[in-house]
Formats: structure tokens, sequence, C-alpha cells
């Protein structure tokens, strides 16, 4: 009896020993890694990543798309059909640096609201050739 004790014993502290060599075990809130498009191995302090040429944010902490739908703003975790075809890999995104609140409304019109006047295009009227 006494020697299954120290067999056990003897187990459990080489078990403990091999596992503490093994390395760090890293335990995160986040259940799942970001999208692939985003900074792979690379941690960033944004809570949104902005998609301007859709009008699509990703919020990373709750790992889901937010666009605009008929003047509502939609939280979904995959984007409906019509997006289907854009490839967000290959996509002009921008980090959305200092707002981690929950109403993408409010930052969306303080930050992207485009006027309906234009604006005059700048040209250079001096050109020159190059022979």
């Amino acid at each position: 009896m006494k020697k299954r004790n120290y067999i056990a014993l003897l187990l459990i502290l080489m078990s403990a020993l091999i596992l503490e060599t093994c390395g760090p075990v890293v335990l995160s809130s986040r259940s799942e890694s970001p999208p692939p498009w985003f900074y792979p191995n690379r941690v960033e302090m944004v809570r949104y990543v902005y998609f301007p040429e859709y009008s699509i944010y990703y919020d990373l902490t709750l790992s889901n798309y937010l666009y605009l739908n008929n003047g509502v703003w939609m939280r979904v975790k995959v984007l409906p059909p019509r997006y289907h075809n854009i490839n967000l890999n290959r996509s002009k995104y921008v980090r959305v640096k200092g707002y981690r609140g929950d109403n993408i409304r409010t930052y969306h019109n303080e930050n992207n609201v485009r006027s309906n006047t234009r604006t005059s295009r700048r040209t250079n009227t001096a050109r020159t050739r190059r022979n």
C-alpha cells in the first residue's frame, strides 16, 4: 500500500516538473483570434477597424461586423450576401484609435460625415513635358 502511494506521489511530482518545463501557458479572455486580415502576430489596442470603401466596421472585442442598413447600424457575426464578393484581406482599412464605446453611430457621424457639396480638385496648371 505504501509502495503505491510513493509511486503515485512520484508520478505527480514528475508530471508537475514536465509540465513546468513546457513553457508558459497563456490564458486570454478573448475566445477567438482576430480575423486574418487584421495584423497577424501583432497586438493592437483598438476596438474597431473601419473599411471606408464599404462603410463597414469590425468590432475586435465582440468579433462582429457593423454596417449601415437603411439608416440602422446592424451588428452581425457574418456579413450578409451582398458583401460576399469583397475581399477584406485586400481592402484598405483604418484602425479607429481613441474610441472604445458601444455606439458606433455617434462616432461615425462625428468622424466620417460626407457633405453633399463638392470640393474643387487641386490641379497643377503649370505642367511640363519630359522628353
